[in-house]
């Protein structure tokens, strides 16, 4: 169809397949990703907000639209709202016993997301790498990767704009022997590497792999490796960050250092 959203698509590959916990992953991601638009109860008090809360069978839930128009059709007139990420929302909704009622009656994926799954969304996206220092003495060809996981880094790395402008996988053998696969960013920005790190083990969760592990390292573009990195490496380019035309007017959840609260 022609105004068929990304998270259209996840949704119906997931009821599709119901039995495949990987795209129920999959359809997972795309939400926390999606900016949605919350309706709210009443205008912002500045960085305050207050979801409209609606008692349905199964809870409570809050709404949310991946598309301005479809929480207009679904109110049937100006409403006020708050335009977020699902990551943002999935993370102020823990522990409130709130659920997600995502593009309820007006479009294909339609869904109540029930407080726990809300929560449990919630903590998977606040898991951190951890950190560790190792030495690469050998850089390889990737081999042996699912193509699962190969789309899930390429959609996930698009989605860092202006974070890198480029990344190697590549796999790897470190001092001692061990052995594994490596996504190496080069050139990454200025205190970028904490979100691409995160960027990248969400991948990694949401591409349903158990077991899985990817390194993440980061190299300038005049470390000896690099070139090692593009001769053998599966390369994937980052997209440029867009410069803004001009300066917009600041809303809820528009600045992530100031992220908007509950009432």
């Amino acid at each position: 169809m022609a105004d068929e959203t990304p998270l259209d698509r996840a949704h119906a590959t997931m009821e599709a397949a119901p039995g495949d916990d990987a795209l129920r992953l999959r359809f997972f991601e795309r939400l926390a990703d999606s900016e949605l638009f919350l309706l709210l109860a009443a205008e912002p008090d500045g960085d305050n907000i207050t979801p409209q809360v609606f008692e349905l069978e199964g809870g409570s839930f809050v709404l949310v639209f991946d598309r301005e128009e479809r929480l207009a059709d679904f109110v049937g007139s100006m409403a006020p709202f708050a335009a977020l990420s699902g990551r943002l929302i999935a993370t102020m909704l823990e522990d409130q016993g709130i659920g997600l009622g995502v593009n309820l009656g007006v479009a294909p994926s339609s869904i109540l997301i029930p407080a726990e799954a809300v929560g449990w969304l919630a903590v998977t996206l606040a898991q951190r790498p951890t950190e560790v220092e190792a030495l690469p003495v050998e850089i390889t060809a990737p081999g042996g990767l699912p193509d699962v996981l190969l789309g899930a880094l390429d959609a996930k790395l698009a989605s860092a704009a202006g974070l890198a402008p480029l990344a190697y996988l590549a796999g790897v053998t470190y001092e001692g022997g061990q052995r594994g696969h490596m996504l190496a960013f080069v050139d990454a920005a200025p205190g970028a590497e904490g979100a691409l790190a995160q960027a990248v083990g969400e991948a990694l969760t949401f591409s349903g792999i158990e077991a899985g592990a990817l390194d993440v390292a980061f190299f300038d573009a005049s470390d000896p490796v690099a070139p090692r990195l593009a001769r053998v490496g599966l390369r994937f380019d980052l997209p440029a960050l867009a410069r803004p035309q001009r300066a917009e007017p600041s809303a809820p959840g528009m600045d992530p250092d100031k992220p908007p609260k509950l009432r």
